[in-house]
């Protein structure tokens, strides 16, 4: 058994993978992080817990506060040059974030085809992937929820759109919500053009199927990327023997 933790901006979210299947899939709030601490009362110790955290060392700690008694074999991951399949070009393969790290690591184990793997939660991350498993860089936008609230923020006139989706917006709530979900979708054609021809699209996250309905590109939609690569690397780590970072 393994427990994945995605430990993002805004949720963190877990599943344990066994037999062969993804089993007890949970996602909350930070400030529901205590949750956790249920599975080492009521389980055994798995082979692997495998962290991604971008949300600071305080989230962290609060995760292996509540894992205490499986620290001996908690991996937290961190970005490199190369793992998992994936070569990272990167300016400097440390500052990429972990989670769009794990992501890549977890599109390259579902297809070997040139793919862009979108993670479409806070913001949007846009990375592409070529045949050979290299990453060629990426793009983060606001998410669509960020896009729309930053509008009602910084502007005098427009509101909070409560809008649906239209090819030709005929109210100013229309036309923000579909200008959003445009730019999203662009982007992420675009940067599937770039890859050139047979390239797919793997979406995750929050806003992934808001996003996914408006694509004209070939996709597929992942539950959770991220924990997808986690998996991947823990099958890369040796034998488990203390709590510490891992650069898989």
């Amino acid at each position: 058994m393994i427990l994945c933790i995605d430990s993002g901006n805004s949720r963190i979210k877990w599943a344990l993978h066994a037999d062969g299947a993804w089993r007890e899939s949970v996602a909350v709030d930070h400030a529901e992080t205590a949750k956790i601490a249920d599975l080492p009362r009521r389980l055994p110790m798995p082979a692997r817990v495998m962290l991604a955290n971008v949300a600071g060392e305080a989230a962290e700690a609060a995760i292996r506060q509540a894992l205490a008694p499986w620290l001996p074999v908690l991996r937290a991951v961190e970005s490199t040059a190369a793992a998992g399949g994936v070569v990272n070009l990167y300016a400097d393969p440390a500052r990429l974030g972990v989670d769009r790290w794990c992501a890549l690591i977890g599109a390259r184990s579902l297809t070997s085809a040139p793919c862009v793997v979108v993670m479409a939660g806070t913001a949007t991350t846009i990375d592409t992937l070529d045949g050979d498993g290299r990453f060629l860089g990426g793009f983060i936008l606001p998410g669509v929820d960020l896009m729309q609230r930053s509008l009602e923020r910084n502007t005098a006139a427009l509101p909070l759109a409560a809008g649906k989706y239209r090819a030709w917006p005929r109210c100013t709530d229309d036309a923000i919500a579909s200008g959003c979900i445009e730019a999203q979708a662009g982007a992420i054609e675009r940067a599937a053009g770039r890859l050139g021809n047979g390239a797919m699209c793997l979406l995750s996250g929050g806003a992934a199927a808001v996003i996914g309905e408006h694509l004209g590109i070939a996709q597929r939609r992942v539950d959770n990327l991220v924990l997808e690569g986690l998996l991947r690397l823990a099958g890369d780590l040796p034998a488990a023997h203390a709590s510490g970072k891992t650069n898989s």
